[in-house]
């Protein structure tokens, strides 16, 4: 077996060495690849509690509506993180790009693909927390000129997302998604040393510059809600 499949949890504890070893072996995002399918179950599972939610503030109205709703949430879930991958190996790649960086954007694909390790257990207790609290949310009643009212519809879904329940819930998850972000980002910035070429503080500029922007929109996502 190959040795980066022995020590994959070197990833979390010590991402350097890791990915030093890494570089000596060719390209490969089979790995990778496992850790995101992971992490697609459990967002699926995720985006099928809380799209329950919808589905249920609109089915009472439109009949059909709730299974439509919940295909496209665990759908959508299930293919927003690979997307999300590339989007965020696009980035780091681009970015390193001003610093001269080298290498492949395969092995950027790769090395940054490691870096949901980390979410993949901040999205398994995002989703226990989820268990707990979603039940407990108090769905308004819609009705069918509501939904033929853009007014009123805004005002059925700003009261569901300033239920108590679901509120404690958006905080507990964005602060779960943040810590395990900053977890990712430090493995993220020696995936991106090693991958493209740079130096400690380019790799560092290159990750935290997204991911503090990341962590700005979802507080600031965090703060409408509260509004």
């Amino acid at each position: 077996m190959s040795p980066r499949i022995l020590d994959i949890l070197d990833i979390l504890v010590n991402p350097n060495t890791f990915f030093q070893r890494a570089m000596q072996e060719k390209e490969n995002i089979k790995i990778p690849f496992l850790i995101l399918l992971a992490a697609v179950v459990i967002g699926a599972i995720y985006g099928y509690e809380y799209g329950g939610l919808t589905a249920t503030l609109m089915a009472g109205e439109m009949k059909g509506i709730g299974p439509i709703i919940l295909a496209v949430s665990v759908i959508g879930a299930f293919l927003g993180i690979f997307i999300f991958w590339a989007v965020w190996a696009g980035v780091i790649f681009l970015m390193s790009m001003l610093f001269k960086g080298t290498g492949t954007f395969k092995r950027t694909l790769e090395f940054i693909g490691y870096r949901f390790l980390p979410q993949v257990l901040g999205s398994v207790i995002s989703l226990i927390v989820a268990l707990e609290y979603l039940p407990k949310v108090v769905i308004p009643h819609i009705s069918l000129a509501a939904l033929q009212d853009p007014d009123l519809m805004q005002e059925a879904i700003k009261l569901l997302t300033r239920d108590p329940a679901l509120l404690e819930f958006t905080q507990i998850s964005t602060l779960i998604s943040i810590v395990f972000l900053l977890w990712s980002a430090n493995i993220w910035i020696f995936g991106a040393q090693h991958a493209r070429g740079l130096s400690m503080r380019d790799a560092v500029i290159c990750v935290m510059v997204p991911v503090v922007a990341s962590i700005l929109f979802r507080v600031y996502n965090l703060t409408v809600m509260q509004i």
